[in-house]
């Protein structure tokens, strides 16, 4: 069967025609390929094919994107392309943000809540979705035409991002249905600007990125002992001469938003502070000879605690949204062999508010617990770093603050089992892979996006092993993270460009954590014509 491919009438896309004759035309493989093909005049001589009962496509091949879709129902059928003066519609006016995104991405015309059809069209559903994944989607090209239908706007979105890829340069998206949804809920990326001063711009640049990849968390470190980068009202003293106003701050929340990104502020406390206490010496955390140790506020004063609640107060009138990160780690105090003689204060202020016995690591707890408390009140999901708890202690933690785990390096450490077993809700940071330190200090090296690829799952939740199947649920999802412990060490541009490929194979593991399809040659390839 010699294979031509023929311009469909009526404005559709491209169409395969078949016809009797030779065997130098391209195989049915390639020519159901999604990507798009150029138009192939006819032999010299031969009629033009024209629409009827004699027409026949090759059957389609599942779409090529970042991340993976999970099911392709191939079917026979030109696809659809998106074209000048063809229309987005939609059924429901929540939908109105998605069809005019996707409507100026792809070049199309807006036309609002429309129950018509036309050739062409690109229609945006909203549908029952009783007990569906809140994120998933049904894409379906059929008949000239496009669907997209979800049980949320969000759900939507993620088939129009879908779309986007398949059309990109003039591809085809393949005939036949995409049922489509991620296996886990936290798709994150955490990003530190408390440590390098990253612009308003660049964040921006990479919410699109993010959102066209299908991640749904950035994380903002914004505080820490070498900068804190948000404007504030409650304590203008401590915010660094570099930093982002509040008005830049709302303008990358609304782009956020738009692109069905949650934000998720980080405050780090009771360590990492040395901004806050630049501005606040009195607070400064001091041995037992008056020694000031470095980023650590004293968590004995009422002050302390005071201090860092305004913030929190403060910017969860900023920040919308569900999560909120406490931090709790690396608090140097409980770096001392023996923290009670270290810290006399501290001993005492924990044996005062808990009994005798009662340890520093108890005090850390409670503060932890306390500050739990006041971003609750903003009805908040805490999280805290996996060095926030301790074992043996009379004070636990809350139940509801979820394990951001990213290292089994810490003193006392504890592995990723044990906050299973107890319950907890775990995010996966795991630092031998997700984790993008400038400078490369201690042990740390840049991770590559192939070993990730190959090697990671979000079951990996330390070092290289994974944590029994049976915990999988447990597991909300995971967040590749920079680092900035030696600022200058990479430009924004830079930093944008080695994290690329790392982005593209976390998220396709959190959107799909079996072994990929793609080899991760073709991966990178694929990444690489996507753009």
């Amino acid at each position: 069967m010699a294979v031509a491919l023929v311009v469909v009438a009526a404005g559709v896309s491209l169409g395969l025609w078949a016809a009797s004759g030779g065997d130098s035309g391209p195989t049915a493989s390639e020519a159901g390929s999604s990507r798009g093909a150029t138009a192939a005049a006819p032999p010299d001589g031969a009629p033009e094919a024209s629409p009827g009962p004699s027409r026949s496509y090759a059957l389609s091949e599942p779409p090529r994107t970042i991340p993976a879709v999970r099911d392709h129902e191939p079917a026979r059928g030109p696809g659809w392309r998106p074209e000048k003066g063809n229309r987005v519609v939609v059924d429901d006016p929540a939908l109105a943000d998605e069809g005019r995104l996707v409507a100026g991405e792809l070049g199309m015309a807006y036309a609002g809540e429309k129950d018509d059809e036309r050739a062409g069209d690109l229609r945006l559903a909203l549908n029952d979705g009783k007990g569906a994944n809140p994120e998933s989607y049904v894409m379906t090209v059929r008949d000239g035409r496009a669907e997209i239908s979800g049980p949320t706007d969000t759900g939507v979105f993620y088939g129009t991002r879908t779309l986007k890829q398949e059309t990109h340069e003039g591809g085809t998206a393949p005939e036949g249905v995409v049922k489509d949804e991620p296996a886990k809920a936290q798709r994150g990326f955490m990003l530190d600007i408390a440590r390098k001063n990253f612009t308003a711009g660049w964040i921006e640049d990479r919410i699109r990125e993010l959102g066209d990849l299908k991640f749904n968390q950035l994380g903002l470190h914004f505080s820490d002992d070498q900068g804190f980068r948000i404007e504030s009202s409650s304590h203008p003293e401590i915010v660094s001469q570099q930093h982002l106003t509040k008005a830049q701050v709302r303008k990358i929340i609304d782009l956020a938003q738009s692109r069905h990104i949650t934000i998720v502020p980080e405050i780090d406390s009771p360590g990492h502070l040395g901004a806050v206490l630049d501005a606040h010496p009195d607070l400064q955390l001091r041995t037992a000879q008056g020694s000031a140790v470095q980023g650590a506020i004293d968590i004995s004063k009422a002050e302390s605690a005071e201090i860092v609640d305004d913030l929190l107060n403060e910017y969860a009138d900023l920040f919308p949204g569900g999560p909120w990160h406490l931090g709790g780690d690396e608090y140097q105090a409980l770096t001392r062999s023996n923290p009670e003689a270290s810290f006399p204060q501290l001993a005492a202020a924990a044996q005062e508010r808990y009994g005798s016995g009662a340890t520093v690591a108890d005090l850390a707890t409670g503060w932890l617990n306390d500050r739990a408390d006041t971003v609750r009140a903003h009805q908040r999901t805490p999280r805290a770093w996996n060095d926030g708890f301790f074992r043996g202690t009379s004070v636990q933690a809350a139940e509801d603050i979820q394990v951001a785990y990213w290292t089994g390096k810490e003193i006392g450490a504890r592995a990723p089992l044990e906050y299973l077993q107890a319950g907890r809700k775990v995010i996966n940071y795991n630092d031998e892979f997700l984790y993008y330190v400038l400078g490369e200090p201690q042990t740390f090296v840049y991770p590559t996006g192939q070993r990730i690829y190959e090697q990671w799952t979000p079951r990996v939740l330390r070092g290289t092993a994974a944590v029994p199947e049976r915990y999988d649920g447990q597991i909300l999802g995971g967040s590749f993270a920079v680092w900035c412990d030696l600022a200058n060490s990479q430009t924004q541009d830079q930093v944008a460009a080695g994290i690329r490929m790392p982005l593209r194979a976390t998220v396709q593991k959190l959107w799909d954590p079996d072994r990929p399809e793609l080899s991760w040659a073709e991966f990178r390839a694929l990444a690489d014509r996507l753009g």
